[in-house]
C-alpha cells in the first residue's frame, strides 16, 4: 500500500513561477516588474547599511541564542508600537496596545485570522478587490467567511464611493481588512477625508477592523503612513495592526513582524494577548530572533535610527522618481495621460491598467514581466532602462 499515492500536485505560485521564467530568459533587455522585493538602481535587494552596523553590534554582544519567548522579544515589540503608533501616544502608557511578534507580515496576518476563527465565530473577513492573493488564502485557510468590497472599478480608477456603500451592508460585527498605505496590489491609496469617512462606517456597522501595515515609510514617509493606524487606534476601543519589517529594513528572509493589538483596557489586552500565546504555541512556538534583534538595535540607538530612517526615504523618493519618470517618458508615445495614476499611485506596486493579453505580449516581445492582472513592481524598474520600457507599453497598447 502506497500512503501517498492519491496526493496530487498542487500548481505553483504565479508570481514566483514568472520569476523562473524571467531567469531563464536569455535576453539582455529583460526587466523583472513581477516579485513584489525593493530593488535597487542595479537590480539587488540590498541591506541597509543600518541593518549591517546592527548586525555586526550582534555579533559582538548577543548574549544568547535561547528562546524569546511566545510574543517575541518584548524590545523588539516596545519599539514597534512607537514606530507604528508614535512614541507619545497615550495608548503605550494606559497599557492598552500590545505587540505579539511573528513570523513576518504573513504570520502575523495568519495569527489573526487564526484568533478571529477561535474567539470570534461566525465572523467574517471583508477583502479589498483586489487585494494581495495571499490574504485569501491565509483566512480561507483559518476557516473564515471571506467576503470582498470594491475598491479599484473598471476604468481603473479608485472608487471611494462603492466602498463606502459596500461598508455599510457588512453585517454588524464582521471584520474588514484594510490597507493602511500603499495598497497591494493597486498602489491606489485613500485621502485622509476617505480615512475618515470609512472610520465613521466602521462606528456605525461596528465592524473590527484589521489593518495590513506592510509598507511604513514607502508611501509618504514613515510618520505619514501611520497616519491612518494612529486615526483608528485614537477613535476606536478595539483594532488589529499586522505590521512588517520585511521592506523597510530589508529583512525579508529574516522574517520580522508582529500582530498588534488594540484593547478596550490593560486587562482585557492580557485575556488577548493569552489567546494569541496559545495560538503561536501550534504555529510556530516562538518566533524568530534574529530580525527582531536587529530592528530593536537600530530603533533603540539614535545614530543608527537617524541612518535608518535616512535609507528609507531614499527608497521612498527612489520608487516615486521612477513612477514620475515612466510616465514622463510615455509622453513621446501620446500616453501620459492614459497612465497619469501611475504617478499617483503610492508605494512599491502599480495597477498599471494593462490586460493580461498585453502583458503576455510584453513579455513575449520585450522580456518584460509583470503579474497578469497588470500589476507592476514599480521598483524593479530602473532609471536608464524607463524609455525601454515606455516603448514596449506604447508598443502593446490599445485603448
Amino acid at each position: 500500500m502506497s500512503h501517498f499515492a492519491a496526493i496530487g500536485r498542487v500548481p505553483g505560485d504565479p508570481i514566483l513561477g514568472l520569476l523562473d521564467a524571467y531567469r531563464a530568459d536569455p535576453n539582455p533587455a529583460k526587466l523583472d516588474l513581477g516579485v513584489g522585493v525593493y530593488k535597487d538602481a542595479l537590480g539587488i535587494t540590498p541591506i541597509p547599511y543600518a541593518v549591517k552596523l546592527a548586525e555586526r553590534h550582534l555579533v559582538e554582544h548577543e548574549p544568547t541564542k535561547s528562546y524569546i519567548g511566545g510574543h517575541g522579544d518584548p524590545v523588539f515589540g516596545d519599539y514597534l508600537l512607537q514606530l507604528v503608533l508614535g512614541a507619545d501616544n497615550p495608548l503605550l502608557r494606559d497599557g492598552a496596545v500590545g505587540a505579539t511578534q511573528t513570523p513576518g507580515g504573513t504570520g502575523a496576518l495568519r495569527l489573526a485570522g487564526d484568533f478571529i476563527a477561535a474567539n470570534l465565530p461566525g465572523r467574517g473577513i471583508w477583502l479589498s478587490a483586489p487585494t494581495w492573493p495571499i490574504h485569501e488564502s491565509i483566512f480561507a485557510t483559518c476557516g473564515l467567511r471571506v467576503e470582498h468590497y470594491p475598491y479599484v472599478g473598471a476604468d481603473n480608477r479608485l472608487d471611494v464611493e462603492a466602498l463606502l456603500d459596500a461598508l455599510q451592508r457588512v453585517p454588524a460585527g464582521d471584520v474588514v481588512l484594510l490597507h493602511a498605505c500603499c495598497h497591494n496590489p493597486t498602489g491606489f491609496d485613500l485621502a485622509p477625508r476617505d480615512w475618515k469617512r470609512v472610520l465613521d462606517v466602521v462606528k456605525a456597522r461596528e465592524l473590527l477592523p484589521l489593518i495590513d501595515f506592510a509598507y511604513q515609510g514607502f508611501g509618504d514617509g514613515l510618520d505619514e503612513d501611520a497616519w491612518a493606524v494612529r486615526l483608528f487606534a485614537a477613535e476606536l476601543p478595539e483594532l488589529l495592526v499586522t505590521s512588517s519589517c520585511s521592506k523597510n529594513f530589508g529583512l525579508y528572509r529574516e522574517r520580522t513582524g508582529a500582530l498588534i493589538v488594540r484593547a478596550q483596557d490593560a486587562g482585557k489586552l492580557i485575556d488577548i494577548r493569552s489567546q494569541l500565546a496559545a495560538l503561536a504555541r501550534n504555529l510556530w512556538s516562538t518566533p524568530p530572533a534574529h530580525g527582531a534583534a536587529v530592528v530593536a538595535t537600530i530603533l533603540g540607538d539614535p545614530e543608527l535610527r537617524g541612518l535608518w530612517a535616512e535609507e528609507v526615504e531614499a527608497m521612498r523618493l527612489r520608487v516615486a522618481n521612477l513612477r514620475n519618470g515612466l510616465v514622463a517618458a510615455l509622453v513621446p508615445h501620446g500616453l501620459a495621460g492614459r497612465f497619469a495614476h501611475v504617478a499617483a499611485q503610492r508605494g512599491m506596486f502599480s495597477y498599471t491598467g494593462l490586460s493580461a493579453e498585453q502583458v503576455q505580449r510584453l513579455r513575449q516581445e520585450f522580456s518584460v514581466y509583470l503579474v497578469s492582472s497588470g500589476r507592476a513592481n514599480v521598483a524593479g524598474m530602473a532609471e536608464e532602462r524607463l524609455d525601454y520600457l515606455a516603448n514596449a507599453i506604447a508598443s502593446v497598447y490599445t485603448p
